[in-house]
């Protein structure tokens, strides 16, 4: 728990770093619900906000208690390995403690939190590729000019339902995703892991609606292809 600092200011916002980088992050349950961002008319995080605009001693404590295993789930997923992933919700949740100024309100917390832990996942990864980022336009499906595809695609549906090939599409949908540029996998990801809404996915990462929607598109088509390629 976190203790009541001494004086205000820098004393207060180093009892706040502390409390973010003396976490760790484990792995949540897989049946954890995954939180949802709607508007209202009263975000639910508001008393949150006010905490940590006020440099409460508590705020730092509670945002970690509410946001610190689900930032670091679609952080490990972005960069793919659980100390880069760390790293990064401890940036991420300290940027928020030091930015909490900036957040003007205009989306939920949630969806805002969730940015900053977006865009510094992307960040790292970025940092530490050393091949040469691919491009989607290289590897998607073709398509003729009556919108089908311009060869055809193997059905290997039926071993979705096959437990005896569960480990194998885990392993090649793992290897696809990791191919994806970050900026596509963070839309999938938030899409199709988390469940988000096209909506929500837009908003968390500062993306129009229909850019969002294109980005959810092209990274299917490219999953799918890798899938098919490798369950062939």
């Amino acid at each position: 728990m976190c203790e009541t600092p001494g004086p205000a200011g820098k004393e207060s916002e180093m009892h706040c770093a502390e409390s973010v980088a003396e976490r760790t992050y484990p792995a949540p349950a897989v049946s954890e619900m995954r939180p949802r961002f709607h508007r209202k008319a009263v975000d639910p995080d508001a008393g949150l906000v006010e905490q940590l605009r006020r440099e409460d001693a508590a705020a730092a404590e509670g945002l970690v208690r509410a946001y610190g295993d689900r930032a670091y789930r679609l952080a490990v997923r972005i960069v793919g390995n659980a100390s880069d992933a760390e790293e990064v919700v401890q940036d991420a949740l300290w940027t928020v403690v030091r930015k909490i100024g900036t957040f003007r309100g205009d989306s939920a917390f949630g969806s805002w939190l969730y940015r900053i832990v977006a865009n510094a996942a992307c960040q790292k990864t970025r940092g530490q590729r050393r091949h040469t980022e691919l491009s989607l336009d290289d590897v998607l499906p073709t398509f003729h000019e009556d919108g089908k595809h311009a060869s055809s695609i193997s059905d290997w549906s039926p071993r979705v339902n096959d437990p005896g090939h569960h480990t194998e599409i885990r392993r090649a949908l793992s290897a696809a995703l990791d191919e994806l540029p970050e900026d596509y996998r963070a839309v999938v990801l938030l899409r199709d892991v988390e469940g988000f809404s096209t909506a929500e996915v837009a908003e968390t990462l500062g993306l129009s609606v229909a850019n969002a929607k294109t980005r959810v598109h092209r990274a299917r088509l490219f999953l799918r292809d890798r899938l098919t390629e490798s369950l062939r």
